[in-house]
């Protein structure tokens, strides 16, 4: 390989560390920097995570500082290697990759590369039955090797699995090139590597047997008989045992002097093993998947690996098999298939070992000639595949330290890795392209229950075969066990089984299989049964959290654990498919997912502990939704809730952050107040319902406000709780004004008022009348609401500044409309510096609001439109969009009266999208303004 100046440049690991520039052998530094060049070395193009360097650096626990000292290496090793080079440039050799670093190298500049082609060429003429070519190529790729494998940086070369699974290569070859000089007569030819290779595996029988055989052929029949007796005493010291089979087979041919192989014609080809099971004779969608995979194989360059994941019963079985199938005809070699039981009920997980064993069971090799080391077993393996293609499905994988020797070491090949977890691991490693499996869409399950029901049966009742997959939340597996019940039954009707499935939601009643294997519950089971135990706890909880999904913060307060506990819970349990990451940072579970765990809780845990585990919930969401309620306070009193016995691991900086988490957690805040209410926790209930009020407000979620004050008001009446009665009924007279049901609003204050006066409650009392104000000015009764607050504004207590403030907005606009502008900017210019000094957005936006009212009524529509377009800034600003959208409807009411309709669009058309749809008034009325102006009526 050449440098982009045109130097020639080589790497070698087949012995000492070396690097030839121009001719030159470089000066590699220190042993740190030549151990990480060594491992970028062996892996020959496979990335290299930066962990897995810092572990090859230190031997116990490393340093903070260990990333930051492997980037130094790799920077020093580059300006050795690359001299001159800008950091992008295409003439780099170590590259950036997203977990660590890859070589990049080839066979002209890597002896390892180089070594490994000829190896692949060697078995290609055995395959062809061309001993002799065999020979030459494997001796060829022997003499390429200088000692040990990154010889001088012992003891590291000689324990750490990468550089071992070279070494393994080696004597695979050399067992290989033995075996090939038998076939041509040509023994002597390899005493010298099968010497080495013995010295460094003296308990390695089939090298030894072959070392027999080449020091008789050799002429050396003593020593071969020495050999044999130092073997055997080896192995009865050091193992117990005898020597097995082959090792005996050639100590008799050597006293017999059977030395040249009994037969010299041409060996048969290699076995071509078929092992894929069947194609689902029913298999249907997954298309996109399909179409990914066939795309990422025939990219230049493609994948050698395809690893699917997904939660139990998603198909990740049937799609492998139905992809080994499509794929076969290009892998001509054969196909190995093994089921590694990572997951798995009844047996235990398989180990490389004995995967290996059958492999090569499969590919040939008598079970007397696999090696016991595993790391020799994988080299066997991989020199089995050198220069071969055979595709290879390893399927129900359990993570990718189990398949890590089962990958072969040269392309040519195709994996195709099954697993439950995610295998990031060889996204890195080994440039596996991930199919992530996911539920099938309704048309893909509907077209999964045709071919087991007939196209006739499902079409008869569209509607049954609908409820049907919603009840089997369209996973496959319950699809398939349901539809096989429906087979076995053809005279019954799609809409019977539909009601059987029907009156038992929320179980997993009627997945059961035909055996005790097959149903849901014992697929789930095996990967429940791998989780942690707090991690098994935690999914035994979820179903005890209300809403749609869970945050991280949640599961903490759900368990009792700190953040960083639950976050490591809530990763054990997606790596494992038990649970999702959707939306970011938020967690949902499959529905019958979620009935197991239902299952499990009410088996495992006692009633206590789940009783406890709900308060734990809810605590936290009290505690927390006081502390976001903090945020969103516009006035200085204190707020009107508390936080309760629970502890928060949340704050929030600004009213922004606290915005952010209400909308989030809206669906589980409004199902707890709810649950607080039938379980008779009264003030829980109406302190969350309340602690909601301002994110209502400010979001136009009216209904929301509505529906949940009452569930609340409804709670502190059981409870007699006359200060939450009070609270509530003017809370629900706040969402009534903003819905303009001005009497109902009315009757709410009248009544707050009522209880507040019973209670000596006179502060709220105060503030109550303002919102009367409010009222008021909304029903056009302005001279009244001018009197009022005048009269309030007289003696005005000091600290009170944002409350005075919201008061001459509501003044300010009612002088507006009675035509008196110039008191009103008087108002709005006292409102605004109060509200500056305060840093308060809200008052900020309502101020300027004012302003925009008192220039409309001066007929001055450009400083209208200005002041307005302003305030609608600051309220988007101070995260409160729903008062946004009333202000640029107003603009665009403004600006259509004046008969600028392009401008009123945009305005309405900007307001619209700040609200939920169809949720408010203002909605619903922008919603049809805008039908009307576009279809031209």
């Amino acid at each position: 390989m050449r440098t982009e100046a045109g130097e020639t440049i080589g790497f070698s690991v087949l012995g000492s560390i070396r690097v030839v520039r121009a001719g030159a052998e470089l000066r590699l530094g220190a042993r740190q920097q030549r151990l990480v060049l060594a491992l970028l070395l062996v892996r020959a193009g496979s990335p290299v995570p930066l962990a897995e360097l810092v572990d090859l650096l230190w031997d116990e626990e490393a340093p903070a500082s260990a990333a930051n000292v492997v980037h130094r290496h790799v920077g020093v090793l580059r300006r050795l290697i690359e001299p001159g080079l800008p950091t992008r440039s295409a003439g780099r050799y170590i590259l950036r990759e997203p977990s660590g670093y890859r070589l990049a190298a080839d066979e002209q500049s890597l002896d390892l590369l180089k070594f490994r082609s000829l190896i692949r060429h060697a078995g290609r003429s055995l395959h062809d039955g061309d001993a002799e070519t065999a020979l030459r190529h494997f001796l060829d790729g022997l003499r390429l090797w200088r000692g040990r494998c990154a010889a001088g940086l012992e003891p590291v070369s000689r324990v750490h699995p990468a550089f071992l699974a070279v070494e393994a290569e080696r004597a695979q070859a050399v067992r290989d090139a033995a075996d090939a000089a038998e076939r041509c007569g040509r023994l002597g030819a390899v005493l010298s590597p099968l010497r080495h290779a013995a010295e460094q595996h003296p308990l390695d029988e089939s090298l030894q047997s072959r070392l027999l055989l080449a020091l008789a052929a050799d002429g050396r029949q003593a020593e071969a008989v020495e050999v044999y007796r130092v073997v055997r005493r080896r192995l009865v010291e050091d193992l117990g045992i005898d020597p097995g089979q082959q090792l005996r087979e050639a100590y008799d041919r050597l006293l017999h002097q059977r030395i040249r192989p009994a037969r010299t014609q041409s060996q048969p080809p290699p076995p071509r093993p078929a092992q894929l099971p069947p194609d689902l004779p029913f298999f249907s969608g997954r298309n996109d998947l399909i179409a990914q995979a066939r795309v990422a194989l025939t990219r230049p360059g493609g994948p050698a690996v395809l690893a699917i994941d997904g939660m139990p019963g998603v198909g990740k079985t049937a799609l492998a098999v139905h992809l080994a199938h499509e794929f076969a005809a290009d892998y001509p070699d054969g196909q190995l298939y093994v089921d590694l039981r990572g997951y798995d009920g009844r047996e235990p997980r398989m180990s490389p070992a004995e995967a290996l064993r059958g492999f090569l069971g499969s590919l040939g090799v008598p079970q007397d000639g696999i090696p016991a080391e595993l790391h020799a077993q994988a080299g066997m393996y991989r020199s089995r595949l050198a220069g071969r293609r055979l595709l290879i499905v390893l399927d129900n994988c359990r993570d990718a330290e189990q398949i890590r020797h089962l990958l072969p070491g040269s392309p040519g090949c195709l994996v195709i890795v099954t697993s439950r977890s995610r295998l990031g691991t060889l996204l890195t490693t080994a440039g596996a392209h991930p199919l992530p499996v996911g539920l099938p869409s309704v048309e893909e399950a509907r077209a999964a229950l045709l071919g087991p029901l007939g196209a006739r049966r499902v079409a008869a009742d569209p509607a049954a075969i609908d409820a049907i997959i919603a009840r089997c939340g369209r996973l496959p597996l319950a699809l398939a066990v349901v539809a096989a019940r429906a087979a076995s039954l053809p005279r019954t009707p799609a809409a019977q089984i539909a009601a059987e499935l029907a009156r038992a939601p929320g179980s997993l009643d009627g997945f059961d299989g035909d055996g005790t294997q097959t149903g849901l519950r014992a697929v789930f089971s095996w990967s429940y049964r791998a989780l942690s135990a707090p991690a098994a706890r935690l999914f035994r909880l979820l179903p005890i959290h209300p809403g749609p999904n869970i945050s991280i913060a949640g599961a903490a307060g759900l368990a009792g654990v700190p953040l960083r506990g639950a976050r490591a819970l809530l990763g054990e349990l997606s790596h494992a498919h038990l649970i999702s990451e959707d939306p970011p940072g938020r967690f949902r579970t499959h529905d019958l997912l979620l009935a197991y765990a239902t299952e499990l809780g009410e088996e495992t845990d006692s009633p206590a502990e789940r009783a406890a585990a709900q308060r734990s919930c809810l605590q936290f969401y009290r505690a927390t939704c006081y502390q976001a309620h903090r945020r969103l306070l516009t006035s200085e009193y204190q707020p009107m809730i508390e936080p309760g016995p629970g502890q928060t691991p949340l704050r929030f900086a600004d009213h922004g952050e606290a915005m952010r988490w209400f909308t989030a957690e809206r669906q589980v805040l409004i199902a707890l107040v709810g649950r607080a209410a039938r379980q008779g926790r009264h003030t829980d209930a109406w302190q969350l319902a309340l602690g909601m009020q301002h994110f209502f407000e400010r979001s136009g979620r009216w209904a929301d406000w509505t529906a949940t004050g009452e569930v609340a008001l409804d709670a502190a009446r059981t409870g007699g709780d006359l200060v939450g009665q009070a609270r509530m009924h003017r809370s629900l007279a706040g969402a009534a004004y903003f819905q303009h049901e001005h009497e109902t609003a009315l009757g709410h204050l009248d009544r707050a008022v009522e209880l507040l006066a019973r209670l000596g409650l006179h502060g709220e009392m105060t503030r109550a009348g303002f919102n009367r104000a409010m009222i008021l000015r909304a029903l056009g009764r302005h001279e009244e609401v001018v009197r009022a607050l005048s009269a309030a504004l007289e003696p005005w207590p000091a600290g009170h500044d944002k409350l005075r403030a919201d008061v001459l907005v509501i003044m300010g606009a009612s002088y507006a409309e009675l035509g008196r502008q110039d008191e009103a900017v008087r108002c709005a210019e006292q409102a605004m510096t109060l509200s500056r000094a305060a840093d308060y957005k809200l008052g900020i936006a309502e101020a300027w609001e004012v302003f925009g009212q008192a220039h409309s009524g001066r007929q001055e529509l450009g400083q209208a439109v200005d002041c307005w377009r302003k305030s609608a800034l600051v309220y988007q600003d101070a995260s409160a969009p729903a008062p946004a959208a009333e202000v640029l409807t107003l603009l665009g009411d403004t600006l259509a009266a004046a008969g600028e309709q392009d401008a009123a669009v945009r305005a309405w058309q900007e307001a619209l999208a700040l609200i939920p749809p169809a949720q408010t008034r203002v909605s619903q009325r922008l919603a049809g303004l805008l039908a009307a102006v576009t279809s031209g009526t």
